[in-house]
């Protein structure tokens, strides 16, 4: 059973509904070769073909026809659907982990990565079924008529999927390879953009060019690579394949020659037998062409679903956010951390009450901004606890203690919307007042369209002391009761700093903690 499969989940069982009508439609070709032989065999002869093998022929190939478009849309559809459930689940995992992935490999496996899923829940378990149920069938056909053209295909047949299993083994690491240099190379290109401004006043745009062509450059061979292996399992297919149709070609000819006299079952070989056998032989090695086709996309799957287990593992070890980020209606309380280690930084027993003023303070990597996650239920300990009014900080209560906080990150970051909607994040409330108190209104005032002006990411268009400005009115918000605040004032002018702490001060003043 290949990982990728695991990925299919629900769908699985419709997708091996549709394999099933893809294999009848398949062995609909065996009533179809044996009315086509019987026609075929008349026009050698000489006579009229009668009308009844025609006419049974157009009517088993419309069957045939329909079955297979009502399978492929069917195995499409689900294919579209697992797709987009799994990318669902990526996303939700993400949502829920404590530390966020890289934002350029993470696109990459949103985007590019994930795609490689849907060829192979489209059409893998379908060829699956095909090569397990076809090819037998048509040795047995074919050996009804002559052992010999049976034991040919019995031959050449099982040695195409012992080369395809060996040559699997290396398409899957290489494949596994290639994934993980797309999201290496996604990576790096978010970092390149991010720092364009520092490129450029460093002037080690040659350097860092060079580098990414180093990056695309190792990609190129990865992909390479892949390719290299799917050419020679197309040919191993192929000079099997070819062997196998020609030997039976051969046999078949030279025995309705009568230079042959052995290998039927008793009388020599007729016409209609001889067509039925070379109308076989290809239909024989088909299953086996589509194989190659999707062996491929069942390596990259397969890549695919290993990265997946490796990206949920390390996501666990991160630890996962508290709750399940519904609105909740606020909670307060005294805040007791008691034995909380992260990390290996053990911090100190403390005792916080709803409307006091507490600053943390050490030197940088000692913690602070970890044991700020850990008060919000951003992250869970490793050891200890931490309790809201004796009761435990967990899934059960982390959204209704998430709804008393506003959250003033140390680096400013917005979203893709207007300045309006990155302030009030969904929430109703005096917007104008937190604007006032964080010393941001005139700020607003000033920007071209107000609060309808579109920010960068991290802030374009405004300074960064203004960005900080804008990151305290928005955590003042909403009547958010306790402000979590990650170094307020690092970076900023005597002036800004000064703005920014007043209106942290005057916050508490009005019973805010």
């Amino acid at each position: 059973m290949t990982r990728a499969v695991d990925l299919l989940g629900p769908e699985r069982a419709g997708l091996r509904r549709a394999a099933r009508l893809a294999v009848v439609a398949g062995l609909l070709w065996l009533p179809m070769a044996w009315l086509a032989a019987q026609a075929l065999a008349g026009m050698i002869r000489g006579d009229m073909p009668a009308a009844w093998p025609i006419a049974g022929f157009a009517v088993l190939w419309g069957l045939q026809a329909a079955l297979t478009h009502l399978a492929d849309a069917r195995a499409q559809d689900l294919a579209l659907a697992a797709l987009g459930r799994v990318r669902g689940e990526v996303l939700a995992r993400a949502h829920r982990q404590a530390r966020l992935p890289s934002a350029g490999g993470f696109a990459s496996l949103i985007g590019d990565q994930l795609e490689m899923l849907r060829p192979f829940a489209a059409r893998f378990l379908t060829v699956e079924m095909r090569v397990r149920v076809l090819p037998l069938a048509i040795v047995a056909a074919a050996f009804s008529v002559s052992w010999v053209a049976g034991l040919v295909l019995l031959v050449t047949g099982p040695v195409i999927p012992v080369f395809m299993a060996l040559i699997g083994q290396a398409a899957e690491r290489v494949s596994r390879a290639q994934l993980h240099e797309m999201g290496t190379m996604s990576s790096e290109l978010a970092e390149r953009v991010a720092a364009l401004p520092d490129i450029r006043l460093l002037g080690t745009r040659a350097v860092l060019v060079a580098g990414f062509d180093a990056a695309a450059g190792r990609l190129r061979q990865r992909t390479m690579r892949v390719l290299g292996i799917a050419f020679l399992s197309s040919t191993v297919l192929e000079l099997f394949a070819a062997i196998g149709v020609a030997m039976l070609a051969i046999y078949c000819g030279f025995s309705l020659l009568g230079v042959i006299g052995f290998g039927m079952w008793g009388a020599p070989m007729t016409p209609e037998q001889g067509l039925f056998l070379l109308l076989l032989a290809p239909e024989f090695f088909q299953p086996l062409r589509d194989l190659a086709t999707v062996w491929h996309a069942r390596a990259a799957a397969d890549a695919l679903a290993l990265g997946l287990e490796e990206d949920a593992r390390t996501g666990a070890a991160s630890g996962e956010i508290l709750g399940t980020g519904a609105c909740m209606a606020p909670l307060t309380g005294v805040l007791a951390l008691r034995g909380v280690m992260r990390h290996g930084i053990l911090y100190p027993d403390l005792e916080i009450a709803p409307h006091e003023s507490v600053a943390l303070c050490g030197p940088s990597g000692a913690g602070k901004t970890t044991l700020l996650r850990l008060i919000a239920g951003l992250e869970r300990p490793d050891q200890g606890e931490i309790t809201l009014d004796g009761h435990p900080l967990d899934g059960a209560l982390a959204d209704h203690w998430r709804a008393a906080l506003g959250w003033m990150p140390q680096v400013p970051h917005f979203l893709d919307a207007s300045l309006e909607d990155n302030l009030r994040m969904g929430r109703g409330g005096d917007l104008a007042g937190a604007l006032a108190a964080s010393a941001a209104a005139p700020l607003v005032a000033a920007l071209p369209r107000g609060l309808a002006q579109h920010l960068g990411e991290n802030g374009s268009g405004v300074s960064g002391g203004e960005a900080r400005r804008l990151t305290l009115a928005r955590a003042l918000h909403g009547g958010a009761r306790i402000i979590l605040a990650d170094e307020p004032t690092a970076d900023l002018d005597a002036q800004t700093a000064a703005q920014v702490g007043s209106g942290l001060v005057a916050a508490h003043r009005k019973g805010r903690g």
